[in-house]
């Protein structure tokens, strides 16, 4: 690769799934894509939401594919065969019913759960079994997942359980895909601001704390996951694979910062 392309990604394509709007993960992934001559290849779930990103993508392909559907997966194997074989695969899709607003996780209904576990993990399997044969040697699959899935977010709920199957599911599709030098990785992203966040109780709090929670007491921007994602679909991350990059701003070492200490234990001081 000549210095001119550091990444190794100039003209291959790379399927981008999840695209919703311009602050969504996706985009900034597509964004960053573009910013190093790669090819990117976008999925909206709905023919109105592809509608709706025109404007976004300008000439890039843009498919349809609601990974409810095996059937729509299985099209999209087919539809991305004209592009020729993917350098990379973005899962960045995830969903959650919060519409009935905060409920105890004990209280969380089956329906919600498998749903969401369908969406926001089991897709990523899905596309990775679909996808196979339209992959180039030494490509990278990259999914966004959170920070942490130990910590017990209650507004989360039940979806920090599933983000953390989707953990586990990292590691065993890197090593299923392993015959053909496929790696398998994840983004740990902390908290965001993007539009499917506004939709969890309380979330805007939690983002404020976790701003102050990192250490350089500013929050994390959708940016800083995209370059992430970019540098593990790139060849020049050759070396890792079946892992979770925790990107976070250094959130997950700052909850004893003496300025929080201080504001849990002396508010009035």
């Amino acid at each position: 690769m000549s210095d001119h392309d550091f990444l190794g990604l100039r003209d291959r394509p790379v399927l981008v799934t999840g695209l919703s709007n311009r602050r969504s993960v996706a985009y900034a992934i597509g964004q960053a894509l573009e910013a190093a001559g790669a090819l990117p290849i976008y999925t909206v779930r709905t023919p109105e939401r592809r509608e709706a990103v025109a404007k976004l993508v300008g000439d890039r392909p843009t498919l349809v594919c609601d990974v409810r559907s095996q059937a729509e997966i299985a099209r999209l194997a087919q539809a991305v065969r004209p592009y020729g074989p993917l350098a990379g695969v973005v899962h960045s899709i995830a969903f959650a019913n919060y519409e009935g607003g905060f409920r105890p996780f004990h209280e969380t209904r089956r329906e919600d759960f498998l749903d969401a576990m369908q969406v926001s993990c089991f897709s990523f399997v899905e596309l990775g079994q679909a996808l196979r044969n339209e992959l180039a040697p030494g490509a990278s699959l990259v999914t966004i997942s959170i920070s942490t899935t130990t910590m017990a977010a209650e507004n989360y709920g039940y979806m920090a359980p599933i983000k953390a199957a989707l953990d586990s599911a990292v590691v065993f599709l890197a090593q299923s895909l392993a015959d053909s030098e496929v790696r398998v990785n994840s983004v740990r992203a902390g908290l965001l601001k993007t539009r499917s966040s506004a939709g969890i109780p309380g979330y805007a709090d939690a983002y404020l704390y976790a701003e102050k929670a990192t250490l350089r007491g500013r929050g994390l921007e959708t940016r800083e996951v995209a370059d992430t994602a970019l540098f593990l679909l790139s060849p020049r991350s050759s070396g890792i694979n079946a892992q979770g990059i925790v990107v976070d701003a250094g959130m997950g070492s700052g909850y004893f910062r003496p300025d929080l200490v201080r504001a849990a234990t002396r508010p009035d001081a």
